[in-house]
């Protein structure tokens, strides 16, 4: 890609960047949520066209204006935000935009065997007869990737691939990368992660404000360079961890049970408690319960059994709306789907939840735009959003903007208990490290957070306790007091390793 240069509505997304991926390379691409890395990697699969510069496919000028033309140049890519059709199975999904060998007959059956291949070889275990809208976030990231290995790609493009891995499975998915970069496969590897990037990538280019700041070897680079290049200061690599202790009970779950989408149970007798000041952690795969468990919390799904208590209030049968009277906030794990309506400007996010309060509006009816300017504006001060203005859509706004969009807006609420749905997938180091800050202060203040993440990292670095789920059920609660085996973690939430005491210190 060569001087390539993309501008959108009061934003220069790529300035002039040159990025050469060679045959068989492993090429990690890393930058600051809004650096340009996803615009960039749209344009190399024809989602957005370049205002100026060339791309080079295997020394060819190519023109791709579309995704299909991607596809016929041997490139593939899986989005950070998904390109699936919701009401379509994994199959369906997987054979889109090829051609059938029995064209113009659909050989639907033999596909199907193909997809079934690729998922046992890659241990991906997905239902491939599930439609995508009712899978899990994590599945819904398998399905993309054996989208792209089902056309049997020559450059790959992975946009955070492992934030819904275990750490087995991580292991798993860098050894596969490795074998087939060693075939000649290319691959474009996007990732915060900066470990990964030092253990599986050859060479690393780094954007800023969406120019190169530099491409180095990743044997000459190390976290502390790469960190410094991205956000352009020094990053702090610690453990941060309320000192909050000894607080009364805040939340009170007891033999919760539930059902999923599909009217399966999702739930299993979950039980555990949160106290003041406590970061308490939900470990597991993608797909075991954890969506289940902050909905039911959030009073966003109905529970089947069990009981919920925020303090001293019954919130086991309250609505979504209600349980915000006991002091609940929810930061989902879907920000596009659940967080933002993007088509809404992003003075009108911020305010979705409080849009009758007296504060912004007279009556509940007219607004106070006012008033909501100035604290649309302090919000966007504390949490450095970053984008083209008050009055444009959260669409034009990047992945991790749009995430702090949605914790300004919790935040500002000022609830007891957080429930925090993977708060930093897809942020960059400097905005995971911001977020991960604002979620300790927020305890230190003597309120609870529960924290679901399939970052194992994260719940680590975060949380003083934290329960591990398997297939809806909690196989274990564990003390983070610092000698944790991460191997025996791993087990649990492969569910070959339970705690049956329920409770364990490590």
């Amino acid at each position: 890609m060569r001087d390539i240069t993309k501008r959108f509505p009061g934003v220069l997304a790529n300035d002039r960047v040159v990025l050469q991926v060679n045959s068989g390379e492993i090429h990690a691409l890393l930058g600051e949520n809004g650096a340009g890395k996803t615009t960039l990697m749209n344009i190399l699969y024809g989602i957005h066209q370049p205002d100026e510069g060339q791309i080079h496919v295997f020394g060819r000028n190519v023109k791709i204006r579309y995704p299909r033309d991607a596809i016929r140049y041997g490139i593939g890519m899986v989005h950070q935000h998904f390109m699936l059709v919701d009401r379509l199975t994994v199959v369906e999904n997987a054979i889109l935009g090829t051609k059938s060998p029995r064209w113009p007959l659909l050989d639907l059956q033999k596909a199907r065997e193909e997809v079934r291949n690729l998922s046992a070889e890659y241990h991906f275990n997905i239902d491939l007869d599930a439609k995508i809208c009712e899978i899990s976030v994590g599945m819904q990231q398998r399905v993309e990737i054996i989208k792209t290995l089902f056309r049997q790609v020559r450059l790959l493009i992975l946009d955070e691939p492992t934030s819904v891995l275990t750490p087995q499975e991580t292991e798993e998915l860098i050894t596969i990368l490795k074998k087939l970069a060693a075939r000649g496969l290319s691959i474009v590897f996007i990732s915060h992660k900066l470990e990964e990037v030092m253990s599986l990538c050859d060479r690393v280019t780094v954007l800023r404000n969406g120019r190169v700041v530099a491409t180095v070897s990743a044997t000459e680079a190390n976290k502390a360079s790469l960190a410094r290049m991205m956000v352009g200061r020094d990053v702090l690599f610690r453990t941060m961890r309320s000192t909050h202790t000894g607080g009364k009970v805040l939340l009170n779950v007891e033999k919760v049970t539930a059902t999923n989408n599909r009217g399966l149970q999702a739930l299993k007798n979950a039980s555990f408690q949160i106290h003041e000041g406590e970061i308490f952690g939900i470990a597991g795969v993608d797909g075991n319960g954890q969506v289940e468990l902050a909905e039911v919390i959030a009073g966003l799904r109905r529970p089947t059994g069990g009981t919920i208590r925020v303090r001293d209030v019954d919130a086991t049968d309250l609505g979504g709306p209600q349980t915000r009277e006991p002091g609940v906030g929810y930061i989902p794990e879907d920000r596009q789907k659940r967080g933002l309506v993007l088509r809404f400007p992003i003075w009108e996010n911020l305010i979705l939840k409080s849009s009758t309060s007296p504060a912004f509006t007279y009556r509940g009816v007219y607004f106070k735009f006012y008033e909501i300017r100035a604290s649309s504006e302090t919000m966007i001060r504390k949490f450095d959003i970053r984008g083209p203005g008050l009055e444009f859509p959260a669409m034009n706004y990047s992945g991790g903007n749009q995430q702090k969009i949605v914790l300004a807006r919790e935040f500002q609420l000022k609830p007891l208990l957080l429930i925090a749905a993977q708060p930093t997938r897809g942020l960059d180091i400097g905005a995971t490290e911001f977020v991960r800050r604002q979620l300790v202060e927020f305890a230190e203040e003597g309120n609870g957070v529960l924290l679901v993440s399939t970052d194992l990292e994260e719940i680590l670095s975060l949380s003083q306790r934290f329960a591990v789920m398997y297939e809806g059920e909690v196989v274990g609660t564990v003390e983070n007091n610092g000698s944790i085996d991460l191997g025996e973690i791993g087990l649990m939430m492969a569910g070959s390793k339970r705690l049956y005491d329920g409770n364990r210190h490590m």
